[in-house]
């Protein structure tokens, strides 16, 4: 995790500090003596591929600047059931205060992380890229993003900002598919690329002839897809979305496709079982 994303994650961190703390941990301050210090471990409780341990280590460098960090595996790394991830010492009342915040974290990215690499694993030998999607928990976004790519998936765009995709509403104001490629690409540099998004055969045929640069195959079954990937021959990417499962993703990536978007990565996440021991 690179010191930029650290950064940009900073307000976040200090906001789910103080939501859990607020003026104090009344709990762990009536109890444990300020100046004592003690030991405690991170430990997988299933198997999972890990993602998060940079952030969890910075919330607890919030409560105690000192404290002895040392990672027994790096994000991205598949780890099993029992296997400890973290070893940290440090100030014994900071440990307990800074748990279940670390844990919210490093729990939800390392689930992203390891149903990401679900897919990609489902997928491997075609060629095709999973894709990420917006459907991810405000403010978090680029937590989520950094997840998936520990799951060895591929971030789509990171907002609205960084690429164009052209949906029905889109499509609806310009008047056709052909007349919004047009407009927007005459006010962008050629380096953005311009998607679109087709549900029917007939919306496919105008996004080629529009130019589109990549075209999306939204909710359509199978063998549509396959048509699909044939008629646009190359002259565009392709992206498959919509009703994407494990189950299903397989026969949808052996059509031809590109890519293969997958909201679900992060809108249905489930938290990878993790706790902390104190020794």
């Amino acid at each position: 995790m690179d010191e930029k994303l650290l950064k940009s994650v900073e307000i976040l961190l200090n906001l789910a500090c103080s939501e859990d703390i607020g003026e104090g941990d009344i709990s762990t301050s009536n109890l444990v003596p300020p100046d004592e210090n003690k030991t405690a471990l991170f430990v997988a409780k299933e198997d999972g591929v890990i993602a998060g341990l940079p952030v969890a280590e910075m919330i607890f460098r919030k409560l105690d600047r000192n404290i002895e960090w040392e990672t027994l595996v790096s994000d991205g790394f598949r780890v099993k059931k029992g296997d400890t991830i973290a070893r940290f010492s440090g100030n014994y009342r900071a440990l307990l205060s800074g748990e279940r915040t670390a844990l919210n974290f490093l729990q939800r990215m390392s689930g992203i992380a390891t149903l990401t690499s679900q897919f990609v694993k489902a997928v491997e030998g075609t060629g095709v890229k999973i894709l990420d999607t917006r459907k991810t928990l405000p403010g978090y976004r680029l937590l989520d993003k950094y997840s998936i790519k520990m799951g060895r998936a591929t971030n789509h765009r990171i907002g609205l900002y960084d690429m164009v995709m052209i949906k029905d509403n889109h499509i609806q104001v310009a008047g056709g598919i052909k007349n919004a490629v047009e407009a927007i690409r005459r006010k962008i540099p050629l380096s953005i690329k311009i998607e679109v998004e087709t549900s029917t055969l007939e919306m496919v045929r105008e996004a080629i002839e529009a130019g589109a640069d990549i075209i999306m195959l939204d909710n359509m079954n199978t063998e549509t897809i396959a048509k699909a990937v044939t008629l646009i021959d190359k002259r565009a990417k392709t992206e498959a979305s919509g009703n994407v499962s494990l189950q299903r993703i397989r026969e949808i990536a052996e059509t031809g496709v590109d890519f293969i978007s997958v909201g679900a990565l992060t809108h249905s996440v489930k938290a990878l079982d993790i706790s902390q021991r104190l020794l």
